[in-house]
């Protein structure tokens, strides 16, 4: 029995904010995010000019499921089960994959919510194919994040500290998503090893992520705090770490892969990340990222790198690798088109 993608989809709010445009917003010199940063466009689900919100988790996460069960050939009524990752619902109740279903006309069935960072899309993979079984046949996978909630656009952003400054250029706001099903069938893009592994015992978040309500709204924290010194260090090391396991599992020689769908973090760490890989594996694979044209949108990230993906070719393999800084998460996961 084989686990195959059937189809994709993504949503992306908006037109595309260039850094020139952000630098006009939040003073920041447009030359610096394309040197350091690397991220030339990102996509937010809020009004520059007015604050006003345009598009929730819900909205972005409805569209991609949308397009990829319709990408995929079905209908709403096929999907079998539903699982959505996000670190940024819309709201703490009702869960947002609920909302999903029922802006996509679903009844009667499963539904789940992972909260996680970036290793989350991985993970949703990893429960959705591990709930699959004779009376489930079809999941609907999605990963999105909303981080337009947290960005406050009234601030005098010259007087921000850097480390979050750089939460106001790096990050975007999209979903993406896939229908995975369990088939007899001997043609398509098979998911095969899916890995997920906690690292982080003893080790300081690389970032934190506050939800504030009513009682502690003006504690004056900041909303989003990266510690990018240990993120730098951390995630070239934990990347090679998740490939190397994924070439044990799957027994492929590194000289077999086609793809390599390596972490998304911003666009100058990822190419930095991605060489390093390449040179270290001896790998030939052509890299599939977007980060430096979506921003960072967290869970839709590695959904919208298998959308660039899909489908494999009979022959192709590929290697997706995902790592989580906010307490340290590797994750990754493998494709081969028959």
């Amino acid at each position: 029995m084989n686990h195959l993608l059937l189809g994709s989809g993504i949503a992306l709010p908006g037109e595309p904010i260039d850094n020139v445009r952000l630098g006009e917003k939040f003073g920041t010199d447009p030359r610096w995010v394309e040197r350091f940063i690397g991220t030339r466009t990102r996509h937010l689900g809020v009004d520059l000019d007015t604050g006003k919100p345009t598009h929730t988790l819900v909205d972005l996460a409805a569209e991609a499921g949308a397009a990829a069960i319709a990408d995929a050939g079905l209908e709403p009524a096929d999907i079998d089960l539903v699982v959505l990752a996000t670190a940024s619902p819309d709201h703490l109740m009702p869960a947002s994959v609920n909302l999903v279903a029922d802006r996509l006309v679903m009844q009667s069935v499963p539904t789940y919510q992972l909260q996680s960072g970036c290793a989350g899309a991985v993970q949703a993979l990893a429960l959705a194919r591990r709930m699959l079984d004779d009376e489930h046949a079809t999941a609907l996978v999605i990963g999105g994040d909303s981080c337009a909630k947290h960005l406050v656009l009234d601030h005098d952003f010259p007087a921000l500290p850097p480390s979050e400054l750089v939460n106001y250029v790096i990050f975007g706001d999209g979903a993406g998503a896939v229908v995975l099903a369990r088939s007899e069938e001997e043609s398509g893009t098979r998911l095969g090893p899916v890995c997920n592994t906690f690292v982080g015992l003893g080790r300081d978040p690389g970032q934190v992520i506050r939800w504030f309500g009513a009682a502690d709204r003006d504690s004056g924290e900041q909303p989003v705090d990266e510690n990018y010194k240990a993120i730098e260090a951390d995630v070239p090391t934990l990347a090679g770490e998740m490939l190397t396991e994924l070439l044990d599992r799957t027994g492929w020689p590194a000289e077999s892969i086609t793809h390599l769908m390596p972490p998304q973090l911003g666009g100058r760490m990822t190419e930095h990340i991605t060489a390093g890989l390449l040179d270290r594996f001896g790998l030939t694979a052509r890299e599939i990222s977007c980060v430096a044209d979506t921003g960072n949108n967290g869970n839709a990230l590695p959904f919208l790198q298998l959308h660039h993906t899909l489908p494999l070719a009979p022959g192709d393999r590929a290697l997706a690798v995902a790592i989580e800084s906010s307490k340290w998460i590797r994750t990754g996961f493998a494709l081969e088109g028959l």
